[in-house]
């Protein structure tokens, strides 16, 4: 039979027709997705947040933990006319708080929508309960449970970190993953692992009515998505020595860092004065007390502050010398109250002369080490000074100097370590020679570099040679560091060289008192400290109290430089702080012979020496 146009047209018509049903039947009853949006109008999403992963230290000690916490959440566009007196009276706020709170969000109406914002942050239990109890006189406010951190042990608010509502900048850094009303780690270790403690936000969606009110869940819950608890986080702090470092520090500027040798796990990182735990938990109500302390509390000196390294830094170069081999350990260089050098001199303090590599060491020469740096820059298999001096750089920077070490805890610094360039720019080029630059024989002049830089040049030696990047975290069960923490970084030094330092360390905390060795006050029986001294010259009021150490000498199971502002000598509060510390984690306890000692630490007050602006 042959069809006619006419028959042709009503085919293709009842063809399109029946393909366009079967589309519309797919939509609307197979396909949940363009019904989902809808009824987007008509469907409240009611956030649930996670538990934030728990922070442990190395032993299994929890550093933070979390407690429960109670929100009031209002969605404004759904609130009608309600009695303002009773609800004040039920949160404990003052009738004017609800009032300027409801006036701000009539005032924003179309910015907020049909959003539900915080209303009250951190009710009480018993004032949630209270809430609960009255809740259905109050349509369109509703309590929402959340966990906030707490703080079992006092590890250090620098360390931890503070949690924090997002603002908008963070949201701008962090496209997508952040909304308000969310909060987010912003120091600290809570910072450097926040994608693993916050978890996955789950949601509770619900319907309303044509009145915008809340009538019943969506699907009876089965499109509700489940909150994903954050990961736990293992540290490799030691919480016990973490705290017993914090006490040594009371009252004192500066740092105090440990680091496991062989591993290059971070077991102590103090910054002092610190933010207090006890602050964490309601850091915005504290935020402007700790921003207005003139000691800056918030500033972690630990991995920022750049501090000139001082006698400590002679190891360093005393290694690159040898390398290079301008002196020898049996080397002997005099000292005559200092290095002479035309009219001027680099003093020092008076001890035998001349002296060996090792006597050097033990005795803390500056003399030795002006000899030590000016055949460095001299050395003759030089075409010129500057490549000398950027060779050494080289040296200097394979130790970790002048860089950021690469940790995983945040808002580490580099420091500084010059080149040619900048004295050619700063004397011109050829109008400076090893005499201008002198003091970098000393740990002086213009080297920069952070306690954590020292604590791990402290490890390096202890290591013979080599380093692992300093972290705070370990692998665990959902946890996975870095494989560059688990690589050997070994410096341009051979590693034959490094006993002869480790034996100038040894001597110099345990020749015993009189002997000439400038850190007899931290050795302790048995344990074997090897330490260094230093004394960083301070323009602005005392000098600044430095010391590096390991022990045992053999097998070192920790390595500690402590850096006290305006603390004077080496040997008056770095050396003993270090050595304590370093007892008490080899021994458990501080010796009866120490503990007038450990007093005289944990009493001293030296915040009057230290200069601050108002």
């Amino acid at each position: 039979m042959k069809l006619n146009r006419e028959n042709k047209l009503l085919i293709g018509l009842c063809t399109a027709a029946g393909i366009l049903i079967l589309k519309l039947f797919s939509i609307q009853i197979i396909e949940d997705k363009y019904k989902l949006s809808a009824e987007n109008n008509t469907m409240v999403y009611s956030t649930i947040y996670p538990t934030r992963g728990i922070i442990h230290d190395r032993n299994g000690n929890i550093l933070v933990g979390n407690r429960v916490a109670y929100d009031l959440m209002v969605t404004p566009r759904e609130v009608s006319e309600f009695d303002t007196l009773a609800l004040a009276k039920v949160l404990d706020v003052t009738y004017e708080d609800i009032k300027a709170k409801m006036d701000e969000y009539k005032k924003n109406r179309r910015k907020i929508g049909y959003q539900t914002v915080v209303m009250f942050k951190k009710l009480p239990p018993e004032t949630y309960m209270k809430f609960a109890e009255v809740a259905y006189k109050f349509p369109g406010f509703r309590g929402q449970a959340r966990s906030i951190r707490e703080y079992p042990f006092n590890a250090g608010g620098n360390l931890l970190g503070y949690v924090s509502e997002v603002n908008a900048r963070y949201m701008e850094q962090h496209p997508g993953e952040y909304k308000a009303g969310d909060y987010a780690g912003m120091t600290g270790i809570e910072a450097a692992r926040e994608k693993e403690l916050r978890g996955e936000k789950g949601y509770n969606i619900w319907l309303r009515n044509s009145r915008n009110r809340i009538e019943s869940r969506y699907k009876d819950g089965e499109e509700d998505k489940e909150a994903i608890p954050g990961d736990d986080i293992t540290t490799t702090i030691d919480a016990v020595l973490q705290n017993y470092g914090q006490m040594l520090m009371n009252n004192k500027v500066g740092s105090l860092v440990a680091i496991e040798p062989s591993t290059g796990e971070i077991l102590t990182l103090v910054s002092s004065p610190g933010i207090d735990v006890d602050m964490l938990a309601d850091f915005g109500q504290h935020y402007n007390e700790i921003l207005s302390n003139p000691y800056k509390p918030m500033f972690n000196r630990a991995v920022q502050a750049p501090y000139p390294p001082g006698s400590v830094f002679k190891l360093v170069n005393g290694l690159i010398g040898l390398e290079e081999g301008v002196f020898t350990p049996s080397t002997m260089y005099p000292c005559s109250m200092g290095y002479h050098f035309g009219k001027n001199k680099l003093g020092c303090h008076a001890h035998k002369s001349p002296i060996d590599f090792e006597e050097s060491i033990m005795m803390s020469c500056n003399a030795y080490y002006c000899y030590v740096l000016r055949a460095i820059l001299e050395n003759p298999k030089y075409e010129c000074i500057d490549d000398a001096l950027d060779k050494w750089r080289e040296y200097v920077m394979s130790f970790g100097f002048g860089q950021k070490l690469g940790s995983d805890f945040p808002a580490e610094l580099g420091g500084f370590i010059p080149d040619s360039k900048y004295y050619n720019k700063y004397y011109r080029k050829g109008g400076w020679k090893a005499t201008t630059v002198i003091s970098l024989s000393i740990g002086q002049g213009e080297i920069g570099c952070t306690p954590i830089h020292l604590a791990n040049l402290c490890a390096t030696i202890a290591n013979r040679g080599f380093y692992y990047i300093p972290h705070i975290v370990k692998d665990s069960e959902n946890v996975e560091i870095d494989p560059k923490y688990k690589e050997r970084q070994y410096t341009m030094v051979d590693t034959t060289h490094f006993p002869k330092v480790v034996g100038g360390m040894y001597r110099a905390v345990n020749s015993g008192f009189g002997s000439g060795g400038t850190a007899s006050i931290a050795a302790v029986e048995g344990l074997d400290i090897c330490g260094k001294t230093g004394t960083a010259q301070n323009p602005h009021g005392h000098d600044h109290s430095v010391f590096i150490c390991f022990a045992p000498k053999d097998n070192p199971k920790i390595a500690v430089a402590a850096y006290i502002e305006n603390g004077g000598f080496g040997a008056s509060y770095a050396a003993p702080i270090a050595s304590l510390l370093t007892e008490m984690y080899l021994n458990g306890e501080i010796s009866s012979d120490r503990k007038a000692l450990e007093k005289r630490m944990l009493d001293a007050n030296l915040m009057d020496r230290v200069r601050v602006k108002k």
